[in-house]
């Protein structure tokens, strides 16, 4: 339920607003009835509030309802429907060696994506920057869209991001990140873009459409090259002073783990160190006839009863669970759930890790492996992206609206 005790009437109104458009959202087709009750305004709010949205072009009535008989009796209920393609966001992942974009609708459907490399890991800000905005074209042209339709974007990046979207730049890593992006949109179709922590948008993404779906106490960790977490609690992203909470270096002193190396990264060096001996192993010869040994062909090697590959999943279920067993006793989350690339394979030694877990943890979390696979990020960047269009809604002008 709404409250809005003690706001001026421009704040009601945009929290009003911003409301009714997240339960339509989530609707398809809602009467003022329905948004009383999901939204705990009054019936003369609730009316006022779709009619500025209508008039705004934010959503669309229906015709009335039709009985067996002819039009009902009695007043006929109005009916509303969110304009799902009056705007589009974008969900931007900007990854150490690749970009992604996707465009979403108001519901955050998916309707384009791209694609596109980084020539190098040392390119100037402009050449990164330049390819991000190459990526959001090929996006946009897959959606069959154009810039004067985006209202918004987030772009989720692999360093801390503080409350004010401003980048934690003290490691070289993270300094790479900070590339002026937000200016440059701004600069050249006057878009918000918002900057935000990958491993935060996973969160968001996960409590959204993935396996964390409800739960407010959360930790999901990307696990994929390097390990990095993003934390809810109460439902709400924790940054900290810098933006750096969730941050995992301090895996670098922990015991049986030593680095912030993920998932990917250990698979591949652990099988490459195991077959330089004479062992036996599946993973010598490569089904697609390629010598390079990757995450996935550990675990499939490993589900065939490769002993080498399961020696080498043993031991990463190990270290998973001291690294989960650390963040559940400093956090208390309810669930932690392993995100990135590799969560389709990680969901076979989920049992193992579980099993693990009371051993370095005296509060053990439920543990899952996200649904989301390589999207997490995007889904996150998405939702980041409508919450901000839904906040702001009274403030932004539809293309095509005709008020």
């Amino acid at each position: 339920m709404l409250d809005v005790t003690g706001a001026t009437p421009q704040l009601a109104r945009r929290i009003n607003a911003s409301a009714v458009l997240g339960v339509m959202r989530n609707s398809s087709v809602v009467t003022v009835s329905e948004l009383i009750e999901a939204t705990g305004l009054t019936r003369a709010t609730a009316i006022s509030v779709c009619e500025e949205l209508l008039g705004r072009g934010w959503i669309r009535e229906l015709d009335t309802l039709r009985t067996a008989g002819g039009y009902q009796k009695g007043r006929p209920a109005r009916r509303f429907e969110l304009e799902e393609r009056a705007g589009f966001v974008l969900g931007i992942d900007v990854g150490a060696a690749k970009t992604t974009v996707v465009v979403a609708d108001l519901r955050g459907d998916t309707v384009g994506k791209a694609s596109l490399p980084f020539t190098s890991f040392d390119i100037t800000s402009d050449e990164r920057v330049g390819t991000i905005k190459l990526a959001v074209q090929q996006a946009l042209d897959d959606a069959d869209t154009d810039a004067s339709h985006v209202l918004a974007g987030t772009a989720g990046i692999a360093a801390p991001v503080d409350r004010e979207g401003n980048i934690l730049a003290s490691q070289q890593f993270w300094a790479q990140f900070d590339v002026g992006l937000k200016s440059a949109f701004q600069e050249q179709h006057g878009w918000t873009v918002q900057l935000e922590n990958d491993a935060n948008l996973a969160a968001l993404g996960e409590r959204w459409r993935g396996a964390a779906a409800g739960v407010d106490d959360l930790v999901v960790i990307l696990s994929s090259e390097r390990f990095g977490s993003g934390v809810m609690e109460s439902g709400r992203l924790l940054h900290g002073t810098g933006g750096g909470a969730g941050e995992m270096a301090y895996l670098n002193i922990v015991e049986g783990v030593g680095s912030t190396h993920g998932i990917a990264f250990l698979a591949r060096n652990w099988a490459e160190e195991a077959l330089k001996g004479k062992a036996k192993s599946l993973l010598r010869k490569k089904p697609d006839g390629g010598t390079s040994v990757e995450a996935e062909d550990v675990f499939a090697a490993a589900r065939q009863g490769d002993k080498v590959a399961q020696s080498i999943l043993a031991r990463l279920a190990d270290r998973v669970a001291r690294i989960v067993g650390t963040a559940s006793t400093l956090i208390n989350p309810e669930l932690v759930v392993l995100g990135g690339a590799v969560s389709g394979s990680v969901s076979a030694i989920v049992p193992t890790i579980t099993a693990l877990l009371p051993e370095y943890t005296a509060t053990p979390p439920r543990l899952a492996a996200s649904t989301l696979g390589d999207r997490i990020v995007t889904v996150g960047a998405v939702r980041h992206a409508l919450d901000y269009v839904e906040a702001n809604s009274l403030d932004l002008e539809l293309a095509g609206a005709s008020s």
